[in-house]
C-alpha cells in the first residue's frame, strides 16, 4: 500500500494469517482492496516448495472423507522426520496455512472467497488487477494480479475441477458451481479472450437472504411481503425481471420460502443457485455436450429438463432464467394449473412480455393471462447521510398481468422517500380471483394481508430471519392461524406495536 494512503477498514478473513484492508488515496479519494496476508520468508518458501514436492511424489489420495488440513499435517510431519528437515513452530503454522490454501482451498483468491462482503470477483486477463464488488464500497481494484498466462491457466483448471467441469483449449468456456454454490464463469488461455484467461465468480451466501432480510434492507415493506406471501401460498405464477446483478435470483429464492412446506418444488437451472429449506424439493441442472458426436454425449438443455419435469408432477416449477424455447414449455405448465416462477432479463413488465411473445421464446399471447405477477428489481443509487451515494437493490414495480399490454401496477417504489407505495388492493384482479376460488370476499383477503403483515413485523422484531425458521413460522401460521396470530399480536404489544398502528400504516 502506498505510504500516503489511509486505512479505511480492516477485518479478518482467516485470522491470524489473512486480513482484508480497504485503503483510500487522500488526494483522489479512490479506494482499493488489499488482501493483507502473512508472508513466507525465502527460507520458508523454499521449505514449503520442498515439502510439497516430497508429498506430491509420496502421498496418495485418501479413499475416505478426511479433514484435508489434518491429513496434510500428519503426513507432512512424517515426511519432515523421514528426511530430517527442521522447521520452527512459527514457520510450520504458516506453511500449513499456505498448504491448505493452495491444495484444498481457492489458492491466491482464497481470501476473496472468504470475505462475506464480496459479491463478485472478476479477473480480466494477464497483468490486470482482480476487481471485486463489495457490499459496502461497490467496485474495488485489489492488489492481486496474475502476472503470467500459466498463473491464470492453473487457477482456471483448479476452479473447473472443483466445480466438476472440464476446461481445455478444445473447450475453452466453462460454467459451473463451486463449493458453497458460488457461480463460476471462466475462459481458458487466449482461445476466446485475447488478454488471457478470464474468471468471474458470483458469490452466494450459504445462508440465503429471506423476506425478513429484504424488509430489514428496505427492499420491500411488510405490506408487499404479506401480499406476496398470500399469493405464493396459493400457487401464484410470477417472473422476476431486471438487469444482471440486480438481485433476481436472490428475490426468487426468497419468494420460494413463502410457499407451503409440503408443496413439491422442482427447480431447473444452468448453474445451481437456488437454495431452499423444503424437503420436497428436486433440483435439476443442465449439462453441456463434451463431444462432437450427439450420440455419445448429448447436451441436456433447459428445454429438455422442463419437458421431463412435467412428468414429475411438480406443484411449483421454477426455471432459474428463461432465454429460449423452455419458456414455451414453462407457460404450458402454468396453463395446466402448476405454479411457476422464473427470472428474465428485462427492464419492466412491458419489455418482459414483449420478450416472452417474441422469438426465440415464442410464447403465444393467449398464454400470457396465466401469468399473475411481474416483479421488477434494479440496482439504484441513494444519497448517503454523510454525503455521496450508496448503491442498493430495490423492487421498483410489482405488476399484475391481465393480458398482453394490460398490466395493473399494485406496488411502486418512490425514490424520494425510499419506500413502496401501495395502490388500492381492493381493485386487485388477482385478489378478486383468489377470493372467488376460496369462497370468501376481497375485504376478507385484505384483512388477511393486514394480519400477515403483523406476523412479518413480529418476525422482524424477533430477528427470525433464517430461511428454515421462517418456513416453519409460515407453515405454523397456515396450520393454526388464530393461535399464531394471537401470540403475534400479544408479543407485538410488548414491542409497543398495535394492530391499529399496523392498519394505519397499511393503506389497502
Amino acid at each position: 500500500m502506498p505510504p500516503t494512503w489511509e486505512t479505511v477498514e480492516r477485518y479478518p478473513l482467516n485470522a491470524p494469517f489473512s486480513y482484508a484492508m480497504i485503503a483510500k488515496d487522500p488526494v483522489s479519494s479512490n479506494k482499493k482492496y488489499y488482501v493483507d496476508e502473512v508472508p513466507l520468508s525465502a527460507t520458508e518458501a523454499a521449505l514449503y516448495t520442498t515439502l510439497l514436492g516430497i508429498l506430491e511424489s509420496e502421498l496418495s489420495a485418501p479413499r475416505s472423507q478426511v479433514d484435508p488440513r489434518k491429513y496434510f499435517a500428519e503426513h507432512a510431519a512424517v515426511a519432515l522426520k523421514k528426511y530430517s528437515i527442521q522447521i520452527p513452530i512459527i514457520s510450520w503454522e504458516k506453511i500449513l496455512y499456505f498448504a491448505e490454501r493452495d491444495l484444498v482451498q481457492f489458492g491466491v483468491i482464497d481470501g476473496l472467497m472468504r470475505d462475506i462482503y464480496i459479491e463478485d470477483i472478476s479477473a480480466d486477463g494477464v497483468g490486470r488487477p482482480i476487481f471485486i464488488y463489495h457490499r459496502k464500497y461497490q467496485n474495488l481494484e485489489t492488489n492481486i494480479v496474475f502476472k503470467e498466462d500459466l498463473d491464470v491457466d492453473n487457477i482456471t483448471s483448479r476452479l473447473s475441477h472443483m466445480s466438476g467441469k472440464h476446461v481445455s483449449t478444445a473447450f475453452p468456456i466453462v460454467q459451473g458451481t463451486l463449493p458453497g454454490r458460488h457461480r463460476l464463469a471462466a475462459t481458458f488461455r487466449r482461445e476466446v479472450s485475447p488478454h488471457g484467461g478470464t474468471i468471474t465468480i458470483r458469490k452466494f451466501r450459504e445462508d440465503p437472504i429471506t423476506i425478513i432480510d429484504m424488509i430489514n434492507l428496505n427492499v420491500l415493506n411488510h405490506t408487499l411481503g404479506a401480499y406476496t406471501w398470500l399469493l405464493m401460498e396459493n400457487r401464484a405464477t410470477a417472473i422476476v425481471v431486471g438487469a444482471t446483478g440486480s438481485g433476481k435470483t436472490t428475490l426468487l429464492n426468497a419468494l420460494l420460502t413463502l410457499t407451503r412446506m409440503n408443496s413439491k418444488i422442482l427447480t431447473i437451472e444452468e448453474v445451481q443457485e437456488i437454495n431452499i429449506a423444503h424437503s420436497n424439493w428436486a433440483a435439476l441442472v443442465s449439462r453441456q455436450s463434451y463431444a462432437t458426436s450427439d450420440e455419445t454425449a448429448k447436451e441436456v438443455g433447459l428445454f429438455d429438463l422442463v419437458k421431463i419435469a412435467m412428468r414429475m408432477r411438480p406443484d411449483i416449477l421454477v426455471v432459474g432464467e428463461v432465454r429460449g424455447e423452455e419458456a414455451y414449455v414453462l407457460f404450458q405448465a402454468i396453463s395446466t394449473g402448476h405454479g411457476g416462477l422464473c427470472t428474465l432479463h428485462a427492464d419492466d413488465a412491458d419489455s418482459a412480455i414483449q420478450r416472452l411473445t417474441s422469438k426465440p421464446m415464442d410464447v403465444a399471447p393467449a398464454f400470457i393471462p396465466f401469468l399473475d405477477l411481474v416483479f421488477t428489481v434494479r440496482r439504484v443509487s441513494l444519497p448517503r447521510p454523510g454525503g455521496g451515494f450508496i448503491t442498493v437493490r430495490r423492487i421498483i414495480y410489482v405488476d399484475e398481468v391481465n393480458s398482453v399490454n394490460d398490466y395493473v401496477r399494485v406496488f411502486e417504489w418512490e425514490p424520494s422517500s425510499d419506500s413502496q407505495i401501495t395502490q388500492p388492493l381492493k381493485k386487485s384482479a388477482k385478489l378478486s380471483r383468489l377470493a372467488k376460488d376460496l369462497g370468501i370476499t376481497v375485504p376478507d383477503l385484505l384483512t388477511e394481508i393486514r394480519r400477515r403483515s403483523m406476523v412479518l413485523k413480529w418476525a422482524q422484531n424477533k430477528n427470525l430471519r433464517n430461511f428454515r425458521q421462517l418456513s416453519q413460522l409460515f407453515e405454523e401460521y397456515v396450520s393454526r392461524p388464530k393461535e399464531t396470530y394471537a401470540k403475534v399480536e400479544k408479543e407485538l404489544r410488548g414491542f409497543g406495536i398495535t394492530a391499529a398502528e399496523i392498519a394505519e400504516e397499511i393503506k389497502l
